[in-house]
């Protein structure tokens, strides 16, 4: 399983709205989080977003879903990513740091400039999407190249000459509707979802932004991608606050959020000194004393948050924590 950032639905629930229908049926038609729907920062199955997509353009007769929710989109959703584009000196640089820090927005999908497949002087191809040959889901890639089209357009302030439109698949909308959107031909059946632009592009300046705030932002992309390769003890920390009580808090679970392996996990929490188990523990421990000082929930509730399938395991798990009860760890915070 790989994951995308929430923000990925900027739009949708507006737009879903203002077509007559329930957004919030379609998320959990197809398991998705309703909070997914709102907010920015939730690690979300790729997979749910492309299929409540579909179901919704399905369901709403509405083709064009994917575009619809393009136009209600901005830089903004790309998080620290956004802060980096827009501060860049020229087109090229946004291009070059989209390409490099895309996956801190979503793990499997890649924005990279290829050479133009038609051999155009003077052109080269912006591909979006998954690895080549890897079925892409049509309002997901329509709703992200959308957004592409629409995000240079916005830095440059203008026309900025593309040539075509490369769709892998033939849309379920008229065609005419695409090139309305991108104002440009459209050609289906492709090898993958391109943006054919002119190679002069990349030299264009940009104004308003700030060099050392492209700078800083750069630097802060950077220490993500060093975490990766860093400790993963905090990561699997946060990874599993997140899943406590909406989902089993285990390896595999875990693993995939994290687009690895759980042997992988394993062997690198060994080589940190500790495992899956402990920090499973430990957060499970943090969480409960959380509950039990700063809240009046039943017992009951406080073991489901906390991922226990019974009061009498949190039971057994306080004992062994702090040497006393769950009520008696309460009473004396009260005290």
């Amino acid at each position: 399983m790989s994951v995308i950032r929430s923000a990925g639905l900027r739009g949708f629930r507006a737009t879903v709205a203002e077509l007559g229908g329930d957004a919030e049926v379609f998320a959990q038609a197809v398991g998705l989080p309703r909070a997914a729907l709102d907010a920015d920062d939730l690690l979300v199955d790729d997979k749910k977003v492309a299929a409540v997509l579909e179901l919704a353009a399905h369901r709403l007769q509405r083709p064009d879903l994917g575009l619809r929710i393009a136009y209600r989109q901005d830089l903004d959703m790309l998080g620290p990513l956004a802060l980096a584009i827009r501060n860049s000196p020229t087109l090229a640089d946004v291009l070059e740091c989209t390409e490099r820090y895309l996956f801190v927005h979503a793990r499997a999908l890649r924005l990279t400039m290829e050479p133009d497949p038609y051999g155009d002087r003077g052109v080269v191809g912006l591909r979006y999407g998954v690895d080549a040959g890897v079925p892409s889901p049509v309002q997901g890639t329509d709703l992200g190249l959308g957004f592409v089209h629409r995000a240079i357009q916005r830095l440059v302030e203008d026309r900025y000459g593309l040539r075509s439109v490369e769709l892998p698949y033939r849309p379920p909308a008229p065609v005419a509707e695409y090139e309305r959107f991108f104002g440009a031909p459209v050609r289906v059946d492709r090898p993958s979802a391109m943006l054919r632009i002119p190679s002069s592009l990349g030299a264009r300046p940009l104004s308003g932004g700030d060099e050392n705030l492209h700078r800083l932002a750069m630097a802060f992309l950077a220490e993500q991608t060093d975490a990766a390769d860093a400790s993963l003890i905090p990561q699997i920390r946060a990874t599993v606050q997140r899943l406590l009580g909406t989902t089993p808090p285990e390896i595999g679970v875990v693993a995939a959020l994290l687009a690895m392996h759980p042997r992988t996990v394993q062997r690198r929490l060994a080589a940190e000194g500790t495992t899956f188990a402990a920090i499973l523990d430990d957060v499970r421990k943090h969480e409960a004393r959380r509950y039990l000082t700063t809240t009046d929930m039943p017992m009951s509730q406080i073991a489901s948050l906390i991922g226990l399938s019974e009061q009498a395991t949190f039971t057994r798990c306080a004992r062994r924590w702090w040497g006393s009860t769950p009520t008696a760890v309460r009473r004396a915070a009260a005290r």
